[in-house]
């Protein structure tokens, strides 16, 4: 009786049908919605700080204070042109009442009357000027109080107090930044550009944004913008996902990794990543039968789904298939069949399921 060798002990595991998403995975970078430089719109020391570095700020928050004391003397000034010309005006009006009575019956001159009438209109042009001036000055008074004009996060300041700001320059005295929502920005090939448009007439796409060292914290977004042309010379178009960020948890700046959840594959067969091996004709799998002998099955490969990986063809739902010990295995030969705890039904997340 000629040798025979004993069953190679294998773990396996039945290929589960389960609906996965189909997807494109991207490196993208976390990008502030809202970026403002906060410029002087008026010269003069800076007399107040109202902040800290790093603060968060709202709409509206008090940020610096020029000095406003030439401003308020300005406006002074503008208020007591506009009282003289508002007087001016009326005494010019009264003036111009008189003579009107009197040129009907012929008793001053049309010149008089034209001069008189003259004056009343460079008066009212007069106030208007003054007006405006008022107006201006008020407004220079007001830039002196600088406020955010967003909500967001303050950066490092770049003036201390005491410092004269300029608004004849492009000296800067601050960046805000708002982290929520926040972007995140990706590129996709141009030959994923298609299925990309087609799936997006769909309606929205799910957008799934992890943090490389917090791989296991998903959050969800949705895309919401795609650029109108392919770039020149990288062949890839820039895409962007929007993400609700309240506990600043992307930060404007940082690389993530960005899922674009395209469509849906119905009842997929999975087996686990580790199953499949290579050979020169290609992926195969030991598929169990009944006499518990493995058959070598050359299998088509889908995308992977987290510890499994999506078979396109070669493998039916319910068939058992080796995930451990496959190199003692040979075509046609008796396995030992070992336990495997592990159900590959909670191995695989549904679309904008959290890990």
């Amino acid at each position: 009786m000629g040798f025979e060798r004993p069953p190679a002990p294998v773990t396996v595991d039945a290929a589960i049908a389960k609906d996965v998403p189909l997807y494109i995975d991207a490196v993208g970078t976390s990008v502030a919605r809202e970026m403002v430089l906060i410029h002087p719109q008026v010269s003069g020391q800076i007399t107040q700080i109202h902040f800290v570095d790093g603060a968060s700020v709202k709409r509206g928050t008090m940020l610096f204070t020029i000095d406003p004391r030439p401003y308020q003397a300005a406006v002074h000034v503008a208020e007591a042109n506009v009282a003289e010309s508002q007087a001016a005006l009326d005494l010019a009006k009264i003036e111009f009442q008189r003579v009107a009575t009197l040129i009907g019956s012929k008793a001053i001159s049309q010149e008089d009357y034209d001069r008189k009438k003259n004056v009343v209109e460079v008066a009212e042009a007069k106030l208007k000027q003054s007006k405006a001036e008022l107006e201006t000055a008020g407004i220079n008074l007001n830039y002196c109080f600088i406020r955010s004009p967003i909500d967001g996060r303050a950066g490092q300041r770049l003036v201390d107090l005491g410092n004269i700001v300029s608004a004849t320059n492009s000296q800067s005295l601050l960046t805000i930044q708002r982290l929520d929502p926040i972007y995140a920005d990706f590129t996709v090939t141009e030959s994923d550009l298609t299925s990309v448009q087609q799936n997006m007439q769909k309606g929205s796409l799910l957008v799934e944004v992890r943090m490389p060292d917090q791989s296991q914290v998903v959050r969800n977004g949705s895309l919401t913008f795609l650029d109108n042309a392919v770039q020149d010379g990288t062949g890839t178009v820039k895409l962007r996902a929007t993400i609700a960020n309240p506990d600043h948890f992307f930060w404007p700046g940082r690389f993530v990794n960005v899922r674009l959840v395209l469509d849906t594959q119905k009842n997929a067969v999975l087996v686990p990543a580790v199953a499949p091996q290579n050979s020169a004709k290609g992926p195969f799998v030991y598929v169990i039968k009944q006499d518990s002998t493995a058959e070598l099955r050359p299998v088509t490969l889908g995308q992977k789904q987290g510890d499994l990986v999506v078979i396109n063809s070669g493998v039916k739902a319910g068939e058992k298939v080796v995930s451990n010990g496959q190199l003692g295995v040979t075509p046609g030969g008796k396995v030992r069949v070992q336990e495997n705890p592990a159900s590959l039904a909670d191995q695989v997340k549904r679309p904008g399921e959290e890990s």
